[in-house]
């Protein structure tokens, strides 16, 4: 665990560092010279103080110094010309290891302020190593501060994530280990550590041979496609003890150089996003798609040896999206590989993304072994959810941990798995994931929904509803509306439903077109819910609207049982379990079919006398009426106190 006191100095190097280059990759750039420039220094110090040889500046290089740059008898002019000049030579000097020289090349300088040097390197100075795994742990502090200012987001998974897959994972010392999307080597690094402590007596890794630490060192590889990446995982692994760090520069979905590869263990955090267009991968994937989360996840189930494990993070995408691609691999993980789902909460990657994820854990011995998958909620992390991400009480990783590991055993072992918290762990067998033929990951939707102390009997949602969605949408509409006029039929779109105002758009049908496609019309009380892009959103039809039909991104709700109150059913409909059921409206992946109507059906809802369901209804009412007039007084007070303040303070 880094101390305090190092935390702080990295952040007064990147607070001195921010006015001459708010870029944070630069200021990156520059941190990682000064920290590798004092850590020769102090290694060539600490060989010298123990009777032997300075091994980096010697030569003609001794004039650069780590000593002779922080001289007191050098001005701040001196020192700044001395600085530029060393970065500028340190790749050619051929006593500095090829990972060091790789560093520095075209490395230089990108301002000219003496003083902001001269504060810059004091804080640098007070960095003292005896070993390089202190450097290291600062290093990648370094970088997780930086990942939390946008640009450089890519940089880093949160260290306890990383952790927890690993925990669960559990890589060995004799396994081969392979991050594809590797970043700044952050899983690979954790792994090791992992193997360290579970071959230790009384210091990490003391249990372990010279020989068998230096194959795992071997046995731990990256890739990344991007140059940067690779250069700051290189680092990040040579200050945590690895020599020469096998991390490559690949292409993992459009290269077959390293195809035939296989590794024991796979761990990884793959990109989210696809290019425009697409990917264009090459023709071994099993699974064919053009979006980078499905081949990501085909290509490390694929490159698992027989004895094979994997964790990745994934987003939901993959969990529920019924594209043709996603279905297939999910197909194939069931079948083949998982074993667990771990549902993160949607702000682990805040503040640069609040994208949901999901953890997949795979193992193709126990996917043989079992029938059935773990399913396993955590809705806490230990860290809040908001940008800052500050710690929290009641995390329910550990628990989960706990829960997968214990799980793990019990397949081997061929004993029954105890559920002991059935709110946030749910045991599916693979047959019901399957049943539908989407292969659905999310635990929600096998979630009987029952309400603890009802005596009121449980009916699933078509029992009592009519649920239809639209027959075409917004890429084709243009070719098949006419403009509005006399006899003619408006189509309702999303922005009626999510602004609850139904006298916009401007698209319409014939009279032959409406006739043709009648079943779809909408009519006053009937209740719509956008179930692509934006999900879940509710509005009830108005009485003297426009006829007209709804397209496909609206589904229609009508009920066709007189057991059921509307505005009952509009707020089972608003009501937090089947909303999650849905998905996860904050993601803002706008996939065309995200949720079908068969799925709603299969909701189940608790269904008292119509009376009851009008006296729920009305203490709802109340509450909200409550609520918002609240709401008012608190808006009129906030509107006093502003005025207030602009009287005495000038803005």
């Amino acid at each position: 665990m880094l101390n305090v006191d190092t935390r702080r100095k990295i952040d007064s190097c990147r607070d001195i560092l921010v006015g001459k280059l708010p870029d944070p990759k630069a200021q990156i750039e520059q941190i990682t010279y000064a920290l590798i420039y004092k850590f020769m220094g102090d290694m060539d110090t600490a060989s010298v103080a123990l009777g032997g040889k300075a091994g980096f500046f010697v030569n003609g290089y001794e004039q650069y110094t780590w000593d002779n740059l922080m001289s007191t008898n050098l001005g701040g002019k001196q020192r700044l010309d001395l600085y530029s000049e060393a970065i500028a030579k340190l790749s050619l000097n051929p006593h500095l290891p090829q990972l060091f020289r790789d560093i520095f090349k075209d490395a230089f300088l990108p301002y000219r302020d003496p003083e902001t040097l001269n504060m810059f390197l004091k804080e640098i100075n007070w960095f003292t190593y005896n070993h390089s795994e202190d450097l290291g742990d600062a290093f990648e502090y370094l970088l997780s501060v930086m990942s939390s200012q946008g640009d450089a987001g890519q940089f880093r998974t949160p260290r306890h994530i990383i952790d927890f897959i690993v925990a669960v994972v559990d890589p060995k010392k004799d396994e081969t280990i392979l991050d594809p999307a590797c970043g700044t080597a952050g899983f690979l690094i954790s792994s090791y550590k992992h193997i360290l402590r579970q071959n230790t007596a009384e210091k990490p890794g003391d249990k372990l041979t010279t020989d068998e630490k230096q194959d795992l060192m071997n046995q731990i590889v990256g890739y990344d496609i991007s140059p940067d990446m690779v250069r700051l995982s290189l680092v990040n692994m040579y200050l945590h003890g690895f020599p020469e760090p096998h991390i490559y520069e690949y292409d993992t979905l459009t290269d077959e150089g390293r195809w035939e590869d296989s590794f024991d263990v796979i761990m990884a955090n793959p990109p989210f996003m696809s290019p425009k267009g697409g990917i264009r991968p090459h023709k071994r994937f099993s699974i064919q798609a053009n979006r980078s989360e499905v081949l990501f996840v085909d290509y490390i189930a694929e490159h698992l040896n027989p004895n094979g494990r994997a964790g990745i993070i994934v987003p939901e995408g993959i969990i529920f999206s019924a594209g043709t691609a996603y279905k297939a691999l999910r197909k194939m993980l069931v079948d083949n590989y998982l074993f667990c789902v771990v549902s993160l909460p949607a702000g682990v990657f805040n503040p640069y993304s609040g994208v949901k994820t999901s953890i997949l854990l795979m193992d193709k011995n126990l996917s043989k072994k079992s029938e059935k998958i773990l399913f396993i909620k955590v809705e806490n992390d230990g860290l809040g959810l908001g940008a800052q991400r500050r710690e929290v009480q009641g995390n329910e990783l550990p628990q989960a941990l706990i829960d997968a590991k214990t799980y793990i055993q019990c397949i081997i072992s061929d004993k029954e798995f105890i559920i002991t918290d059935p709110t946030n762990t749910l045991n599916v067998d693979k047959k019901q994931i399957g049943e539908t033929g989407d292969y659905n990951l999310s635990g929600d939707r096998y979630k009987k929904q029952e309400i603890h102390g009802t005596r009121w009997p449980m009916v699933e949602l078509g029992q009592v509803c009519d649920f239809l969605r639209g027959p075409f949408g917004s890429s084709i509409k243009r070719s098949v509306c006419v403009p509005r006029g006399e006899n003619t039929y408006k189509v309702y779109e999303q922005g009626n439903v999510i602004q609850n105002d139904f006298s916009r758009g401007e698209y319409y049908l014939s009279h032959e077109q409406f006739v043709e496609l009648h079943k779809f019309e909408i009519k006053p009380g009937d209740i719509l819910i956008t179930c692509a892009g934006t999900l879940g959103r509710i509005a009830v039809v108005p009485e003297n609207i426009e006829p007209g039909i709804i397209n496909s991104v609206l589904m229609r709700v009508r009920i066709k049982s007189n057991t059921i109150n509307q505005k009952y059913l509009v707020h089972l409909l608003r009501s937090q379990q089947i909303q999650s059921g849905i998905g996860d409206k904050s993601t803002g992946v706008a996939l065309k079919n995200m949720f079908a109507t068969s799925e709603l059906k299969r909701f189940t809802i608790p269904l008292p006398p119509i009376v009851i369901q009008k006296e729920i209804v009305a203490e709802i009412e109340n509450l909200e009426a409550s609520i918002n007039t609240a709401q008012e007084l608190i808006d009129s007070y906030d509107q006093k106190i502003k005025s207030k303040i602009a009287e005495v303070w000038e803005t």
